[in-house]
């Protein structure tokens, strides 16, 4: 399907616009999204722009004259939000606000939503197929075939997931999502979710750690579903590293700063644990010779979790139409900055 067959898809999908009239200004797109997010913003009387770099630099001088920005995992610096005094919402494609100047924004009146739960579904598949990935060895096992290496299979150590402890630290709707798929494989599910109800962890059903320090400790599979905060920063570093099992792998498709890098590569490199499926990563434009790509107990994909044709398309409807509700003066489903509202920016 070509970009404008897309278009065409997402136009035959989308409701009738609530904005009506003339154009009502410019929407700079900082990363690229589905192309049904972008026709609907047309039909609302936007422009959508594409930034033509990301950098700060760049990002304050073409947002100067916009109304609305929709961004991804690179957010939207304090400098632009200064240098765009029209600026009335700032749309995130995703749950993660934490590159967003939030304060700025708060203090600008500028409206900031997000999609939690749009990408739930395809981030908790791609957490579990980077299970499946290491448990199953893939990636040696393709290379083996490939080399003519047919003997891997008699000292592989495969293993069988049916029985085995699955870890869960944040059990917001992706890890929810996520333990639900454990679950539904034989695992026995344990989540650290304390803000939760008890009737989440039924549903799954899951076992209740007080602790993130229990979970680590028993599950043989941990998977991280946290936003980035100062207080998630680092979270697992080498105590909790040594704290797992020697055979527990980590997975990791939330934000990659959770994770204290250094302490991981020493742990893969001395066999501390038995490795590791990595989708974010502290920095996303890893250098070539980063250790992480020379460790061959670590999986690594660049970001992807939520790149499913129906998470794109969900995730861009979704965020666009609250940049829509926004602007047309109507509160937003998921508004990161409640407080914004009674004082926010208007035309």
């Amino acid at each position: 399907m070509t970009f404008e067959d897309f278009k065409r898809d997402g136009a035959a999908r989308t409701a009738t616009s609530r904005v009506t009239g003339e154009r009502l200004g410019d929407c700079l797109i900082v990363q690229p999204i589905h192309a049904a997010g972008l026709d609907r913003l047309e039909r609302a009387g936007l422009r959508p722009r594409l930034a033509t770099a990301t950098d700060a630099v760049t990002l304050a001088r073409e947002a100067a004259g916009c109304i609305a920005v929709v961004t991804r995992n690179i957010g939207f610096p304090a400098d632009a939000i200064a240098a765009a005094p029209h600026l009335r919402v700032i749309g995130v494609h995703g749950a993660g606000t934490d590159p967003v100047a939030l304060p700025e924004a708060s203090r600008a009146g500028i409206a900031v939503v997000n999609t939690p739960g749009a990408n739930a579904r395809s981030v908790a598949e791609h957490a579990i197929a980077l299970m499946f990935a290491l448990v199953k060895a893939l990636p040696a096992a393709d290379h083996a075939v490939r080399t003519g290496n047919f003997g891997f299979k008699y000292n592989a150590g495969l293993l069988e997931l049916q029985g085995r402890c699955f870890g869960v630290i944040g059990f917001g709707q992706i890890g929810r999502a996520t333990a639900r798929l454990a679950a539904g494989l034989g695992m026995r599910v344990i989540a650290y979710g304390p803000s939760r109800p008890e009737a989440d962890f039924a549903a799954v059903p899951a076992e209740r750690a007080e602790t993130i320090a229990a979970v680590i400790e028993r599950a043989d599979v941990v998977s991280l579903h946290l936003p980035l905060t100062a207080q998630t920063r680092g979270l697992i570093g080498l105590t909790e590293l040594a704290s797992m099992k020697s055979d527990a792998f980590l997975i990791n498709t939330s934000r990659g700063g959770l994770i204290d890098e250094p302490a991981l590569i020493a742990a893969l490199e001395a066999g501390r644990i038995g490795g590791a499926g990595l989708d974010v990563f502290a920095s996303e434009d890893m250098p070539a010779d980063h250790p992480l790509l020379r460790q061959q107990r670590a999986i690594l994909t660049p970001h992807v979790a939520g790149s499913t044709t129906a998470c794109l398309v969900r995730t861009a409807e979704a965020v666009v139409e609250q940049v829509i509700d926004v602007l047309a003066g109507q509160r937003p489903a998921s508004l990161v900055n409640p407080d914004v509202w009674a004082h926010r920016r208007l035309p």
